[in-house]
């Protein structure tokens, strides 16, 4: 049931029927906030609609839905409502009246308002000037292709308009929402200034009348006695003195009210019908009795008719010869003897009719077309002619002579702003009572009408008047006289005043349209420098932007040359029309779901050929205006995509981005790239904290330091909980990384998984990351803190499995140690090195990650070094050798070094070090303690360890450890020993605890596990021979694994070698050597890479995913 209530019925609170009652919602879908304010309660107690009454705050029942959508009113803030805000402001009304619903149709709301803007200047000024320079036959294609261009702009046009709602702003409304706004916004701004050029093209035409038809005797610049440019230039400073004048009246009538320029619009379109029918009764007058309009030529030359009074050179009066003015005009003196211009002496005068009737056969002479030169004479063709070519050129104001080179291209930019206006009724969308319906039924017939009188006017006019006639562009050779008006029945004087009117409505309906069009623009936001235009008087008129648009308009004033200023305007509304045709080709081809014109005589392949035309013929009018639209458009393009507002309008653009993409996707499937595409496809695993807040930021700018590589980047986190609970604290995790992206200025996509635990959410990530052939081929996670406090067990317990998990998945890792020492994007290094520590082959991930940070400003000034490891059985020369051209193969500049390792004595401290290592490892299984307890136990193995270590090695231990990487053990300094206890209970121990360590002689503390063996011992501090003899010590290494001691000591002996050539090094780029196979050793897996990373400020861990990601080959 529809509410049909008033305001005011309303408030007296009529019954509450289901659908009645309920204010009007602001929009007609979900989610509607007025919805929202609904006293749910009343809506549905006692209905059967209970069932989906949970459903009510975001789901509006149906009956409501369909009331909001009969209500739904869609009038633009355009003319009307600034009339009637008007109209308030005369007398305050005691209350509100209701909003009218629009009630206009298609003959007044469409169809009338496009024959109007259609017809205009041209037809009546340059019309038949065009006929005569291009003939009917080049004038005819003109006319036949400028038609076709704008009936089919006008289907694809219905097309857009019928699917759905077009409120207020025409072309651009359409081009933005279907196209996105980017395109929108280029092409509203060349739309507003083609219709700003129109206003300055139609004041110039109505200026044109006045000074040459009307009253000539107006001019400030007098043209009389002045020949050649200095008579132009006369008349170019009359228009624009003129013109400046008219345009400031114009522009103080629409801004002292627009209702005003409403109620001229009909006076002005009578004006504009009355013109035309008058030409066609003239033709038809013509076949009867034509016009006497006599056009005097002097050989082939037409000669003006301010020049002569009788187109004779002698009269006889009463039996005596009398020279003529024309005499006066050619010779020296009255005189029959006078010395007279060589031309005039070899030449006849005859007389012509310059209408000669469309029964005449005149159709056959103008059927082909004549170009001029400036400066030509008008010829009439047929007629011979005695011309010496060296005779010195002839006064100007003799003759009529072409005033503008002319020629094919310059016709067709001239005449197509004569078929522009054909989105009128678009434009009047809020006032149409039908919209779907009118706009295509109006549009269509509009230009159908024009079109017809277009071209029939083409055939008639070559039909029924002489070709120097028609080629007299000012009607110099006919008295001044307009030269359709010639024509036209019963006197010339209707089209002159018809046309002047004509003009002037159409220059004011531009000063009205183009002030709004940038205001709906403005308003739209996305051009953020426009905003001021968006604002105006306090009823909405656009101040401002009739300011602009007045501004704007007189620069082509000051052109002052309609010839000029016309293909100007052309440009503009060509690449309006073009991108009307693209987009309706676009949401044709894409067949979008919301893609559903009521108007169905429309297909993608005539809204090409209509783009085709329009691109066609932009650079046919004008190459370089061409050039210069494009680029206007391109910068307004480029603006609104770096600094313009984010909007999602549902545009074709985004459904081709889709579409691209699918395909793009599905080429991808195909197969993995090859080596010379490979580039480092990048998943960032960070952390976040309790306030969902990124944890290690740094990572971030890293990654914006290698996208050299121009690959994907994912950024992904998890969530630890459930999907139902947490999925607020998800969304504001996602909010947090897109931020840091946006700062860190790296584009890419941000991923969120909630899991029940982090371990299992960051598996996720690395499983399911990317889309098809798109996914990450390399993962980035930063270096554990912390990792050997117990509170962060979990933690490197992790990290090891997203080791083992991409070792698995064949993907490249990257693990930045000491991240928060790594520089931000705003640091740059003037100086130092990048050194690579080549050990083991990766596919080459350490030669290409050195490289593709280069390209980024921070290290482009670093150097890139590269070390590798020799043997005993390696001949370091050759290796040295071998790499030097291995990297000149590779395009790759950087030093190369090989550091020879030869075997050597495993030391004490390796084997204490490896002792400490399994100890606190075995500490860690074995015992469930509180949190205090068993920091305090920690503590007791490591002041135990560290004691004796520092008896038998003082020289070789060096603190080094980062405060960001945690407490080292040989930081911990306390002397008093701690006892660790078994949990074994068989063991004998005292009353009071279930377990007892076994001390051996010298105070050795040995610990043993649930079944009694002993795993290892520990130096006495009481004993100061086993400090000076490490063979002394060799029983208590017998039971560690030979496995741990020899990685320690390669772990310690590199990272002595590294220490040595790589200290003050920027970055230190370093294989990472693999997890262990089993989980047993993950705690000595972490103390080797602690051990061989130790005092290097950064580094980078690198693993390559099992392929070669760089090659020799080009």
């Amino acid at each position: 049931m529809l509410n049909n209530m008033t305001d005011g019925e309303e408030g007296e609170g009529g019954p509450n029927r289901q659908g009645d009652g309920l204010p009007k919602e602001s929009s007609p879908f979900i989610n509607s906030s007025a919805a929202g304010s609904v006293d749910k309660s009343q809506q549905y107690d006692g209905k059967t609609m209970a069932l989906f009454e949970e459903e009510m705050d975001t789901s509006p029942m149906v009956s409501s839905l369909l009331s909001s959508l009969a209500n739904y009113s869609n009038l633009p803030t355009g003319s009307k409502e600034h009339e009637e805000a008007e109209n308030n402001e005369e007398g305050a009304r005691p209350s509100k009246k209701p909003v009218k619903a629009p009630q206009l149709g298609t003959l007044i709301g469409v169809y009338l308002p496009c024959i109007q803007n259609i017809f205009g200047v041209i037809l009546f000024l340059r019309m038949t000037w065009m006929v005569g320079v291009g003939g009917v036959f080049g004038s005819f294609i003109i006319v036949f292709m400028c038609c076709s261009t704008t009936m089919l702009t006008a289907i694809s046009m219905s097309a857009i308009a019928t699917n759905g709602v077009v409120p207020a702003g025409g072309s651009y409304y359409m081009i933005s929402r279907s196209l996105g706004p980017e395109f929108g916004g280029a092409v509203g701004i060349c739309f507003y200034l083609g219709t700003t050029f129109a206003g300055a093209m139609y004041i110039l035409g109505c200026i044109e009348i006045v000074l040459i038809y009307i009253l000539p005797q107006a001019a400030i610049f007098k043209i009389e006695g002045l020949e050649g440019p200095e008579a132009e230039e006369a008349l170019l400073n009359n228009m624009r003195v003129y013109g400046t004048i008219v345009l400031s009246l114009m522009s103080l009538l629409v801004f002292v009210g627009v209702k005003y320029v409403n109620k001229l619009a009909l006076v002005f379109l009578a004006c504009v019908i009355l013109s035309i029918m008058a030409v066609y009764a003239g033709v038809i007058k013509t076949a009867i009795d034509p016009p006497v309009f006599p056009v005097c030529l002097l050989g082939n030359r037409t000669l003006m008719s301010k020049g002569y009074d009788i187109c004779a050179k002698v009269m006889d009066i009463d039996n005596e010869t009398v020279t003529t003015k024309l005499w006066r005009t050619f010779c020296d003196s009255d005189s029959l003897n006078a010395t007279c211009d060589e031309y005039f002496n070899n030449n006849n005068v005859t007389e012509i009719q310059g209408i000669p009737g469309v029964t005449s056969g005149i159709l056959a002479e103008n059927l082909f077309g004549n170009y001029l030169e400036k400066g030509m004479f008008l010829e009439k063709r047929g007629i011979a002619s005695e011309a010496n070519p060296d005779s010195p050129p002839p006064g100007s104001n003799r003759y009529v002579l072409a005033d503008i080179t002319s020629f094919f291209t310059l016709l067709v930019g001239i005449y197509f702003p004569s078929v522009t206006g054909i989105m009128a009724g678009s434009n009047r969308s809020g006032d149409l009572r039908d919209a779907q319906k009118s706009i295509p039924i109006g549009t269509i017939a509009a230009i159908t009408t024009t079109s017809i009188v277009y071209m029939s006017t083409v055939i008639l006019f070559g039909a029924c008047i002489e070709g120097v006639v028609l080629r007299d562009k000012f009607g110099e050779g006919v008295n001044g006289n307009l030269v359709i008006g010639t024509l036209a029945w019963p006197s010339p004087w209707v089209i002159v005043f018809g046309s002047f009117f004509s003009t002037c409505g159409a220059g004011l309906q531009s000063l009205t349209g183009a002030p709004r069009l940038l205001q709906a623009i403005s308003r739209d936001g996305i051009i953020p420098f426009l905003r001021v235009f968006g604002h105006g008087k306090a009823n909405g008129e656009p101040t401002w932007a009739l300011l602009l648009t007045t501004s704007i308009c007189e620069i082509g004033i000051l052109i002052a040359s309609l010839d000029a200023v016309a293909p100007i305007l052309s440009m503009f509304f060509l690449m309006c029309y073009m991108f009307v045709n693209l987009a309706c080709a676009l949401q044709t081809l894409l067949r979008t779901p919301n893609w559903r014109p009521r108007f169905k005589f429309y297909h993608w392949a005539l809204s090409f050929l209509g783009m085709s035309l329009c691109l066609s013929l932009m650079f046919i009018c004008s190459w370089y205006y061409a050039m210069v639209a494009m680029g206007i458009a391109t910068c307004i393009y480029k603006y609104i995509e770096f600094c313009g507002a984010e909007k999602e309008w549902g545009d074709g653009i985004r459904g081709i981005s889709l579409s691209a993409a699918r395909f793009a996707l599905m080429r991808l499937e195909e197969g993995p790239p090859h080596t010379k595409n490979w580039r480092p496809q990048m998943l960032v695993l960070v952390s976040v904290d309790a306030e969902q807040n990124v944890e290690q930021p740094r990572l971030l700018s890293l990654t914006n330091q290698l996208k050299a590589g121009k690959g994907l980047t994912i950024v992904g986190t998890s969530v630890q909980g459930t999907f139902l609970d947490n999925f607020t604290e998800a969304q504001r995790a996602d909010q947090s990384l897109r931020k840091l992206m946006e700062t860190e200025k790296v584009k890419g996509f941000s991923q969120v998984v909630i899991s029940s635990n982090l371990r299992d959410g960051t598996s996720h990530l690395i499983q399911v990351g990317g889309l098809g052939g798109l996914k990450h081929n390399s993962v980035m996670v930063s270096w554990p803190r912390n990792w050997k406090q117990p509170e962060c067990h979990e933690q490197f317990r992790n990290f090891i499995e997203v080791v083992r998990e991409t070792t698995v998945a064949s993907l490249a890792l990257l693990v930045p140690k000491n991240i928060a020492s790594y520089p931000s994007n705003g640091e740059r290094f003037t100086e130092g090195h990048i050194d690579v520590w080549w050990i083991v082959h990766d596919g080459g991930m350490l030669m290409l990650l050195p490289f593709l940070l280069r390209q980024h400003k921070v290290w482009r000034k670093c150097k890139m070094r590269i070390f590798t490891v020799a043997q005993m059985d390696d001949n370091s020369i050759q290796m040295k050798k071998d790499l030097i051209t291995f990297l000149y193969h590779l395009r790759i500049d950087a030093v190369v070094e090989v550091v020879e390792m030869h075997d050597g004595d495993i030391s004490a401290y390796t084997y204490e070090k490896t002792l400490v290592m399994e100890q606190r490892s075995q500490i860690l299984k074995q015992m469930h303690l509180t949190k205090n307890e068993k920091e305090r136990e920690i503590q007791s193995i490591t002041d135990i360890s560290r004691g004796s270590i520092r008896r038998k090695n003082p020289s070789a231990l060096r603190s080094q450890h980062s405060p960001d990487e945690g407490a080292s053990v040989a930081e911990q300094t306390e002397d008093q020993v701690h006892l660790i206890h078994s949990k074994n209970p068989s063991t004998p121990a005292s009353p009071t605890s279930p377990t007892s360590p076994t001390v051996p002689a010298g105070g050795a503390t040995t610990w043993t596990d649930n079944k009694g063996a002993e795993k290892g011992k520990s130096p006495s501090e009481g004993n100061p021979e086993a400090g000076r003899d490490p063979f002394n010590m060799k029983p208590e290494w017998e039971h560690l694994s030979q496995v741990d001691v020899r990685r320690m000591h390669t772990a310690m002996r590199l990272n002595e070698v590294i220490m040595k050539k790589s200290k003050e090094a920027k970055l230190v780029l370093l294989n990472m050597p693999g997890p262990p196979k089993n989980r047993v050793g993950n705690e000595n897996y972490m103390e080797f890479l602690e051990v061989l990373t130790e005092g290097l400020n950064r580094v980078l861990l690198v693993r390559g995913g099992g392929r070669e990601v760089i090659t020799i080959y080009s």
